[in-house]
C-alpha cells in the first residue's frame, strides 16, 4: 500500500450539482471519505477528518502563494484567463472602457450595479467634495525627506487617514463606510499628487472641483504658475481609461492584502493601507517599470532580435509579457494600446521607446518560443508609456495604479464585511523547526 491518497469523482458536473462529491481512499489507513464538491471546489475544513489517530491533527493542504486556492466568494470580478475575459459585475472590460466613466465604474463595482443618474450625480457630488484633505497632512508630508519615493509617501498618508476619521472604526455603519469610501476616491489623488510635488520639492497644489475627477488629478500634478490648468481632453480621458483598466482584478496580492488585514475588523482606511503596502512591491505594482527600464536598456529597435535572441537562453527577461492569470492576450492590453498614439499627439511628444516597443511586440507574436508559452503582452506593456508621455516619472507609475485600484480595494473590503462566512485570516503552517531544544546560557554558548 503507498503512502498517499487517492480520490475519485462522482456526479456529472461539479459546478453545477451541489451534491457532487469526492471519494477520497487513504492509502495510509485503507479508510474513505466522502467530501462535497460546490462550484468546483472542497472545503479545506473537510479534509481534516481525514487522520491516521485519534489524536491526529487531520490532513491540510500546502498552497504557497494560494495558487490554487480560493479564499473567498466575490460577485466583483470575473476574469477567464484562458480566454481574456475580464468583467467587472458581469459588464466586458471593453464596454467598460469605451461607454462609461471611473467613477461610474467604481460605483458600480461598490455597490453592485451601475447608478441611475441621480445616484451618479450624488456619487460624483459628493466624491468631489471631499477632494480637498486636513492641513496637518501638508505637515505630514513635510516630514518626509526630499528624495523619499512617492509610494512611501502614499502608504502612510493613506494609514494616518484613520486618525482624522476615527470614527471610521465603526465598520458596522452603513453611513461611516459610506463615507470611507467617498473619502479614500476622493482624496487619495490629492495625497497622490502631493507626494509627486514633494518629491520634486514643488508646492503642492490644492483640487480645482470644477475639472473632472482625471482632470483635477492631472492638475494638481502638473500645474505650475498658470492662472489654471486646462487639462488636454485627450490626456483626460486616456488617464480616465486607465483608472478603469486598473480599478481591480479579483484575488491579487493587493485585494488579499486588504482582505486579510479588513478580516482584523480594523478601520477601512488601515485595511486600504495594506493594499497600497502589497501594490508597492516590484512583483506586484512595479511591472510597468520594469518594462520601461527594458525598453530603455534595448535602446533601439535594431537591438529588438538580439535582445529577444537573449530571453530565449535566460539572459534576458521579457517583462510585459504573460501574467499568471491571463494565458491569452490581456484585454486591458487591446484597449490601452490603442490610446499611445493619441497621447503621444496630444504630448506633441516622440517617445523612442514606443517603436521599440512595437517591433517587440510584432517579432515576439511571430515566434513560436513565446506563443507556445503564452506569453502575450498585457497591460503593464503599454501603460507605462502613457505614463512616460505624459512626463509621470517611474517612481510615480505605482502610485497611480493605487488610485485606481482603491475602488477595487473598497470594494472587496465592502465584500468582505457582507460576507457571512468571513472569519479572521489565520493561515496554517508545516512547521520546520526543532523540537523539544533546551535553552543554553550564555555562558555556554
Amino acid at each position: 500500500m503507498t503512502d498517499g491518497l487517492q480520490s475519485t469523482g462522482s456526479g456529472a458536473d461539479s459546478t453545477t450539482e451541489s451534491n457532487d462529491s469526492l471519494t477520497i481512499t487513504d492509502n495510509r489507513t485503507g479508510k474513505s471519505y466522502d467530501v462535497e464538491v460546490t462550484d468546483g471546489t472542497v472545503r479545506a475544513m473537510d479534509l481534516r477528518q481525514i487522520k491516521v489517530s485519534e489524536d491526529d491533527f487531520g490532513m491540510m493542504t500546502y498552497d504557497p502563494g494560494f495558487t490554487n486556492t480560493a479564499a473567498c466568494r466575490s460577485a466583483v470580478t470575473y476574469i477567464d484567463g484562458d480566454a481574456g475575459i475580464l468583467e467587472h459585475r458581469g459588464i466586458p472590460i471593453e464596454q467598460l472602457c469605451e461607454h462609461s466613466t471611473y467613477l461610474e465604474v467604481a460605483y458600480m463595482i461598490i455597490f453592485g450595479s451601475l447608478p441611475n443618474q441621480e445616484q451618479y450625480d450624488q456619487w460624483a457630488h459628493d466624491i468631489t467634495h471631499h477632494t480637498y484633505v486636513h492641513e496637518n497632512i501638508k505637515e505630514h508630508m513635510g516630514s518626509f525627506w526630499h528624495d523619499a519615493h512617492p509610494m512611501g509617501m502614499l502608504l502612510s498618508s493613506v494609514g494616518a487617514l484613520s486618525t482624522f476619521y476615527p470614527d471610521a472604526a465603526n465598520i458596522d455603519d452603513e453611513r461611516e463606510r459610506y463615507m470611507a469610501a467617498v473619502r479614500l476616491i476622493a482624496k487619495i489623488p490629492t495625497l497622490a499628487a502631493f507626494s509627486y510635488r514633494r518629491s520634486l520639492g514643488l508646492p503642492y497644489v490644492y483640487p480645482d472641483n470644477d475639472l473632472s475627477y482625471a482632470g483635477n488629478f492631472l492638475s494638481m500634478l502638473f500645474k505650475m504658475a498658470e492662472p489654471r490648468y486646462e487639462p488636454d481632453p485627450r490626456l483626460e480621458r486616456a488617464l480616465d481609461k486607465l483608472f478603469i483598466l486598473h480599478a481591480d482584478h479579483e484575488q491579487n496580492c493587493s485585494a488579499a492584502a486588504v482582505r486579510v488585514a479588513g478580516s482584523s475588523r480594523v478601520d477601512p482606511y488601515s485595511a486600504i493601507g495594506a493594499g497600497v503596502a502589497g501594490l508597492y512591491g516590484p512583483l506586484h505594482g512595479g511591472a510597468n517599470v520594469a518594462v520601461l527600464r527594458m525598453l530603455q536598456r534595448i535602446g533601439s529597435v535594431e537591438n529588438v532580435p538580439d535582445f529577444l535572441e537573449g530571453v530565449k537562453r535566460g539572459d534576458e527577461r521579457l517583462m510585459g509579457f504573460g501574467h499568471r492569470v491571463y494565458k491569452n492576450y490581456d484585454p486591458r492590453a487591446r484597449i490601452i494600446r490603442d490610446d499611445v498614439d493619441e497621447v503621444l499627439e496630444a504630448t506633441n511628444k516622440q517617445s523612442p521607446w514606443l517603436d521599440i516597443a512595437i517591433e517587440l511586440e510584432k517579432r515576439a507574436l511571430d515566434d513560436e518560443y513565446f506563443t507556445s508559452r503564452k506569453l502575450y503582452p498585457n497591460v503593464d506593456f503599454y501603460s507605462g508609456l502613457i505614463y512616460e508621455a505624459m512626463g509621470i516619472p517611474t517612481d510615480m507609475f505605482t502610485v497611480m495604479f493605487a488610485v485606481a485600484r482603491t475602488s477595487g480595494w473598497i470594494a472587496q473590503w465592502t465584500e468582505l464585511l457582507n460576507d457571512s462566512e468571513m472569519k479572521i485570516a489565520r493561515p496554517r503552517q508545516i512547521y520546520t523547526g526543532a523540537r523539544d531544544a533546551d535553552y543554553v546560557p550564555m555562558s555556554k554558548r
